[in-house]
């Protein structure tokens, strides 16, 4: 069945224009929010609780901006199954690479920071092909072998290298020679472990955060920074990056975590619909006996 999707669907979708996957989109959009109503409960939830001074005729603006969004966002990963390097790199750009230059010049790796954020898909496709640095990216394999086969064929097309997350740590023991960024998402919902977990305010929410951004990079040494993902129109993006710490093993600890938080905070205020509302980011509840930092 998976071959089938794959194969009689996904694979030749890919390979029509943006033009014809946009048409698509606006289809999938009216059978997602007023057929499906897909998620819609916890989309609503989210935002009504992220933004407490809005109306529901606001919110609800947000929701179907965020549903137009999300249809998009479907149809553009498709295409990243064909997309070739010349439509990467003419889709999104990357505004301020220079600006890792000195760390690249001093031999200084570094731990990017991110979020479901407008298109995070289309932005992996053309970092490694713009930088100087090598770029990687943990990630969960999917419990399907064959669709997880043809992911990873598909983010890595351009030389970007995939990591399993059970394997971080001796990525980053083996790659101390080598000039990287790995990329991290830092607002999924991670697990309750007293050893991953830290508690701040996000989107007006006790909030926990993944804590391996800030571990890998005080333990490695690593310097962090923070992908800022615009949409300039329909299927065109411009990535911004921000220098949180050159230097983590001085900071207090904690410190790295607020700043990256903050910083998705600050872009997902500034264009709310483009963050990924639909995954249920607050499940987890905290403790009276836990820190709120």
């Amino acid at each position: 069945m998976t071959r089938f999707l794959y194969y009689l669907i996904i694979k030749p979708l890919s390979l029509l224009s943006f033009r014809m996957l946009y048409l698509i989109s606006d289809l999938l959009y009216i059978i997602c929010y007023y057929l499906l109503s897909y998620r819609k409960s916890i989309v609503l939830s989210n935002i009504n609780a992220s933004f407490q001074k809005k109306n529901k005729t606001e919110i609800k603006q947000i929701s179907k901006m965020f549903y137009h969004f999300f249809c998009d966002f479907i149809v553009e990963s498709i295409k990243c199954f064909s997309i070739s390097e010349k439509q990467a790199l003419e889709h999104c750009k990357i505004k301020n690479p220079e600006i890792l230059d000195d760390l690249y010049k001093k031999n200084k790796s570094i731990v990017m920071a991110s979020g479901h954020y407008n298109n995070w898909e289309m932005a992996a496709a053309c970092l490694n092909l713009t930088l100087k640095y090598q770029t990687a990216a943990l990630y969960k394999p999917l419990s399907n072998t064959f669709f997880n086969k043809k992911f990873i064929e598909s983010r890595s097309k351009f030389g970007v290298e995939l990591i399993p997350k059970s394997i971080a740590k001796d990525y980053f023991k083996n790659n101390a020679d080598r000039n990287l960024i790995v990329g991290f998402g830092s607002d999924q919902c991670p697990k309750k472990s007293k050893n991953n977990l830290f508690w701040t305010r996000f989107l007006n929410q006790d909030t926990a955060i993944m804590f391996g951004t800030e571990k890998y990079a005080v333990e490695f040494d690593y310097a962090v920074i923070f992908m800022n993902l615009t949409r300039i129109k329909r299927g065109y993006y411009e990535i911004e990056f921000e220098i949180i710490e050159e230097n983590p093993q001085t900071t207090t600890y904690g410190e790295i975590s607020k700043k990256h938080t903050q910083l998705l905070e600050k872009q997902i205020k500034r264009d709310p619909a483009y963050w990924l509302w639909t995954h249920k980011r607050w499940k987890l509840k905290r403790d009276s006996n836990e820190i709120l930092h």
